[in-house]
């Protein structure tokens, strides 16, 4: 049971080791913030790092912590200059509904003031330590951080507008341009994101390789090409395919030995784009394949100015995001739905995972 004083809330306590107890409830909210009653929470593949090790990169989890970062809420209260992030000096009023960006800059860095928050050097973000994440009842966070939806858009789509930010920023960076050919590793939430929005940039032909069958049904679903890398070797599926590689790569799994396997889908002078967060924390390619293609390679680091853009595509029917997941679960079961959703079982079938506090 909880109280007015009090809310349930997943916390990670070590490695695998995720319990939902019950924790004080954010105090009022204050100056340029706001408390949201939280909607929906995807489980992201960065929570699955944590969740496994209790570390993401260098980063490790030194005390119980509140995992979660894909998450839109309605605002419960706020503080004085509550400006939402729409940058219209528009305040955020109590029952406005929000996608909320995870991501919390300072404004005042180089980077920052450059128009590049998402490399901010005083970056916290909502769960990954120490910050406390949105698997939870309540939040606080910052009212630039939220951005107001339409009712067209309900809760699960609008938690699920940061993985589509990931994607927006990720085929951002891999300058795409009308007909050119693609390949994508990793038809999870992002991939099939990135998938859509190359279709949508006139990118073609658009592959995909995973090893899951279901995830491969999603791909020829949302009109790219599927390479199943549990019968072929992709690498060579896509030579085949093309004759010369893709004009651009996408690793968007675990950017472990998945990154040298995009570096080898590229053609001659082609971009190769890094989305994925290697598990053993490091990135590494075979030399001669980049240097020989003269590469461009460039490394995806959140995002940056997309919620706007997500939630006008999401609006337009542009995007599917919903067609993406797989299962629903309260945030009583989370620890289960965490450790389903790493099993990756045939019988789960598991692509999105998304918990309803």
């Amino acid at each position: 049971m909880t109280d007015s004083h009090t809310m349930q809330a997943a916390r990670l306590h070590g490695p695998r080791d995720l319990r939902v107890e019950t924790v004080p409830r954010p105090g009022p909210p204050g100056p340029r913030q706001a408390l949201i009653r939280v909607g929906r929470i995807g489980i992201c593949g960065s929570d699955l790092h944590s969740y496994k090790d209790a570390r993401i990169g260098d980063t490790t989890v030194e005390q119980p912590l509140i995992l979660g970062h894909e998450f839109g809420g309605v605002v419960e209260s706020v503080g004085a200059d509550a400006l939402d992030g729409t940058g219209n000096d528009t305040l955020l009023l109590p029952g406005t509904r929000v996608a909320v960006d995870p991501a919390q800059p300072c404004g005042r860095c180089p980077m920052c003031e450059e128009g590049h928050p998402n490399l901010c050097r005083r970056l916290h973000f909502c769960g990954n330590y120490p910050d406390d994440g949105s698997l939870a009842e309540y939040i606080l966070i910052p009212a630039h951080s939220c951005f107001p939806i339409p009712d067209s858009i309900d809760d699960e789509e609008a938690a699920l507008l940061e993985p589509l930010g990931v994607s927006l920023h990720a085929t951002d960076l891999a300058k795409l341009r009308l007909a050119d050919s693609v390949a994508i590793i990793g038809a999870g939430c992002i991939g099939l994101g990135i998938l859509q929005l190359c279709k949508l940039a006139g990118a073609d032909p658009v592959f995909v390789s995973d090893l899951l069958p279901w995830r491969l049904a999603l791909v020829e679903k949302f009109g790219g090409i599927p390479v199943d890398a549990s019968r072929e070797d992709p690498v060579k599926a896509i030579w085949k395919a093309t004759g010369h590689g893709v004009d651009v790569a996408i690793e968007a799994a675990w950017s472990d030995g998945s990154a040298q396997q995009a570096a080898g889908m590229a053609r001659l002078g082609g971009r190769l784009v890094i989305v994925g967060i290697s598990e053993a924390d490091d990135l590494s390619f075979k030399h001669s394949t980049v240097r020989r293609k003269g590469l461009t390679i460039r490394l995806v680091r959140r995002m940056k100015h997309v919620y706007p853009r997500g939630i006008h595509l999401l609006t337009r029917g542009m995007v599917d995001l919903k067609g993406m997941v797989s299962h629903r679960i309260p945030l009583a079961r989370a620890p289960e739905a965490f450790a389903m959703n790493c099993a990756y079982r045939a019988e789960d079938k598991v692509v999105k995972i998304v918990v309803e506090p």
